[in-house]
């Protein structure tokens, strides 16, 4: 997988979320990189290398073992590794299935369902679902930005894509063609007995204003998992790392000194 690095010291691998890739990240590298090896990466299918793996089926579940098996070819293992959003999801299985190679773990806005234990199967909701379908509809017919600010506005707030850098735009712009593809690979839900098996300690951070979706799962989180803690990012929502640097920074950097 492409990537980026900075820093040394201990392996800090931060894992990006949906429309992103590991220019998302550089908050972080500018302010962690004193103390850590900061590595930032590119999953497969996403820029600057959205050729490479083109035959590959777009798959969460090929992501975590990507993850798995970049930071092995690192040779600086376990990391310290953190996830964003879909990335958050991505990086709780790679820990789950690979926890030799994951120190600690930092869920930023974990994205997926929930598994309730005595309701019906976790789904998104059929609204949800909706509106990423005709997000969809509007990038592959060629009206790219119409279905981007659509689906930005929807995770995070609405008027959140007019108001973005126009960095994070390009960013988004570069990795449109990811989104259909990553629509038809639904996330799975996140259940207690998954979450019981995670044993690495693990920092939830989320935004104060960040959609109720995402705050639901790291509640839910927060109670299933042996070892975590929470941090809320007062004034964010779900660029939290994005919006306010300073304090996710500092959440990540004493989480992990911690451990």
């Amino acid at each position: 997988m492409p990537y980026v690095e900075r820093g040394a010291g201990p392996l800090l691998l931060f894992v990006h979320g949906s429309l992103c890739d590991y220019r998302y990240w550089q908050p972080q590298l500018d302010g962690l990189a004193a103390r850590y090896r900061c590595v930032a990466v590119s999953l497969t299918h996403y820029w600057p290398r959205a050729d490479i793996g083109v035959q590959q089926p777009f798959s969460w579940s090929r992501h975590a073992d990507e993850v798995a098996e970049f930071i092995e070819r690192l040779a600086a293992g376990p990391a310290h590794v953190v996830g964003h959003s879909r990335g958050g999801c991505v990086v709780f299985h790679c820990a789950k299935r690979h926890p030799q190679q994951v120190r600690t773990l930092t869920l930023a806005d974990p994205g997926g369902p929930l598994q309730i234990e005595g309701r019906p199967p976790a789904q998104l909701p059929e609204t949800v679902n909706a509106l990423r379908a005709r997000a969809a509809q509007l990038i592959e017919s060629g009206d790219v930005e119409a279905g981007l600010q659509l689906f930005v506005d929807s995770v995070s707030r609405p008027g959140f894509w007019a108001k973005s850098t126009a960095a994070f735009r390009t960013m988004a712009l570069d990795n449109a063609h990811t989104l259909a593809r990553q629509f038809r690979d639904p996330l799975p839900a996140y259940e207690p007995q998954q979450a019981a098996q995670v044993r690495c300690p693990v920092l939830l951070i989320d935004g104060e204003k960040s959609p109720l979706m995402f705050r639901r799962t790291v509640t839910a989180l927060e109670a299933w998992l042996p070892d975590a803690r929470r941090n809320t990012v007062n004034g964010a929502s779900h660029g939290m790392n994005l919006a306010h640097p300073a304090a996710f920074n500092r959440y990540v950097d004493e989480f992990v000194r911690a451990n």
